[in-house]
């Protein structure tokens, strides 16, 4: 999945803002309107600005930590690598918003819009993702996304998209929340057995696809019984010295993700 270009906001106005405040956020932005303008200098000052409109304002790396943005407008904002530590953003409008690398943990989100949001690489220990459709934003890499927000498929789906990236690990973790809110979710077994191989645990990852064939067979699934043979073979001809299995395997792994993307329809 490829990160979402970021349009650049335009505006009515020339003047541009450079900020440097006390509390070590650096603010960038060129507002359209002068109450865009006063709101961005409420937030810096106060840091508090409810129902404010800062579209496409600029605040990279900036320490909003426990500021109230509740029901902004932070459409388009540039927010990377900000720190939201514990941010009030209940209902904000994040339609498209750049929070790669942004720290999320302890927000509060509830009923914030992340359609198109750049949530990459982005933290979000303890937050509040309650009524947040995470299925529209981009979160490659992201940490701490609670099981509730979201389905078996979708973190099977994240999983499939860490491993195609090489974050084996990462991909687990996805997996792993699959089957926590569903322990006979068979494809997550797959592709977690495949990201296991690749981190060097035969074992781990030959009862993953022995589990996957399993449920595979009960569910009468023809691609999914296919792929986890195909998988358990590869692993069994690969353990056999000088066969040249392990090679061929190899090739087959470069190829499997596609088998995995297809499960989920």
């Amino acid at each position: 999945m490829q990160a979402t270009k970021l349009t650049i906001f335009t505006t009515l106005t020339t003047a541009a803002l450079m900020t440097v405040t006390s509390w070590g956020a650096i603010a960038q932005t060129t507002p359209s309107t002068a109450s865009q303008l006063e709101n961005l200098r409420q937030l810096l000052a106060s840091r508090e600005c409810v129902q404010c409109d800062l579209r496409g304002a600029g605040l990279i790396v900036a320490n909003l930590s426990r500021v109230n943005l509740a029901g902004a407008n932070l459409s388009r904002a540039n927010l990377s690598r900000a720190n939201l530590d514990g941010a009030d953003l209940r209902g904000a409008d994040l339609r498209g918003a750049n929070l790669n690398g942004a720290n999320l943990s302890g927000a509060i989100l509830t009923g914030a819009l992340v359609d198109g949001a750049d949530l990459r690489s982005a933290l979000f220990f303890s937050a509040d993702l309650r009524g947040v459709n995470l299925q529209t934003a981009f979160i490659q890499g992201a940490l701490g996304i609670p099981n509730y927000a979201g389905s078996p498929d979708n973190f099977y789906a994240w999983g499939v998209g860490e491993a195609g990236r090489g974050n084996y690990r990462g991909a687990i973790d996805f997996y792993n929340q699959a089957l926590d809110l569903n322990g006979e979710y068979a494809p997550a077994y797959l592709g977690r057995a495949v990201s296991r191989y690749r981190l060097g645990d035969l074992r781990g990852a030959m009862q993953d696809a022995n589990i996957a064939q399993t449920l595979f067979t009960r569910e009468n699934s023809t691609d999914g019984i296919a792929a986890s043979e195909l998988f358990i073979k590869g692993m069994e001809a690969a353990a056999n010295p000088g066969g040249g299995g392990e090679g061929n395997f190899l090739s087959f792994l470069g190829t499997i993700g596609s088998a995995l993307i297809q499960l989920l329809f």
